[in-house]
């Protein structure tokens, strides 16, 4: 993981990474030092809620005497950041339906190509369903991902209700003997009411024709988009039961602090995080190594 930070996210590690060692190695354990560290926090996008919190304790062990060197202050930093990420996801688990909900834009599909692609790589039959009827380049771009990367795609007729077109796909799930069904699903219903009207209907549909399995609602969540997608995140977990969050486009941003503050707002685990445009840019997020990324040389 420590390459992985290093050479695969390196916008974190120059915004992140070198300003937290930088200021740690100054030595000094003082107010510059904890205003210094609140200022790279927040710039990358930690939050206030999350950031206060952990320059406040920091602050607290520093007068009491309990951190005394840089080494006690870096360890006491991994620590805090790693309590703000206590909601985790067993790795190992691979659950055999996903539902994907996240606004337009926010990688659902690219994510969807990546996971199948992964499933696939341990010898799974994967079936992904085109549920984003509202936009035809959604379908085209899933169809591109399945043919790409070599899984099976199933698509509904044109102008069909994606309630619909995912009934179809559960028969077909069924009688195909496929071991996953990950579903696309659409981002930009106006109203929460419409967001959580559909996405029930969905859910009804697929417990209905598939009433042994159980579903995973994944949100995907654009990290460029930073403090601001966490509203927008905030709606569908509202809508929906959310199981996981999946972090998209980690690569194009240097605010690495936005996992801390998203996970501490919705209070769900990160499943995923994706990188880059290749089909392996994909990792089961692991909390530990992603916090001795930050803070810890290679």
């Amino acid at each position: 993981m420590f390459g992985f930070i290093k050479d695969k996210v390196q916008k974190i590690y120059t915004s992140v990474t070198q300003k937290v060692t930088s200021i740690v190695a100054r030595g000094a354990l003082d107010e510059v030092f904890l205003q210094e560290l609140s200022q790279v926090l927040l710039a990358a996008d930690t939050g206030v809620k999350t950031t206060n919190d952990i320059i406040n304790r920091l602050a607290t062990g520093i007068k009491a005497n309990t951190i005394t060197t840089s080494e006690q202050a870096t360890d006491a930093l991994a620590s805090m950041l790693l309590a703000h990420l206590s909601q985790t996801h067993d790795p190992d688990l691979l659950p055999r339906i996903v539902l994907l909900v996240g606004i337009n834009g926010s990688g659902k599909t690219t994510f969807i190509g990546k996971y199948a692609h992964m499933l696939k790589s341990m010898n799974k039959k994967v079936l992904v369903v085109a549920g984003d009827t509202f936009r035809a380049a959604a379908v085209q771009q899933l169809s591109e991902w399945a043919k790409r990367v070599g899984v099976t795609v199933f698509i509904g007729k044109e102008n069909q209700d994606s309630a619909a077109v995912i009934f179809d796909a559960c028969k077909m799930f069924h009688d195909g003997g496929f071991d996953h069904l990950i579903i696309d699903t659409a981002g930009r219903l106006q109203t929460k009411i419409n967001l959580m009207n559909e996405l029930e209907k969905i859910k009804r549909i697929i417990q209905k024709q598939l009433p042994a399995e159980s579903i995973h609602t994944w949100l995907t969540i654009d990290a460029m988009l930073g403090q601001n997608s966490i509203a927008q995140a905030k709606v569908f977990h509202e809508a929906t039961s959310v199981n996981g969050l999946l972090l998209t486009k980690l690569d194009g941003t240097g605010k690495g602090g936005m996992i801390f503050a998203i996970t501490q707002e919705l209070k769900l685990p990160i499943v995923y995080i994706t990188f880059g445009e290749a089909q392996e840019d994909i990792k089961a997020f692991n909390a530990q190594e992603y916090v001795q990324g930050l803070l810890y040389k290679a």
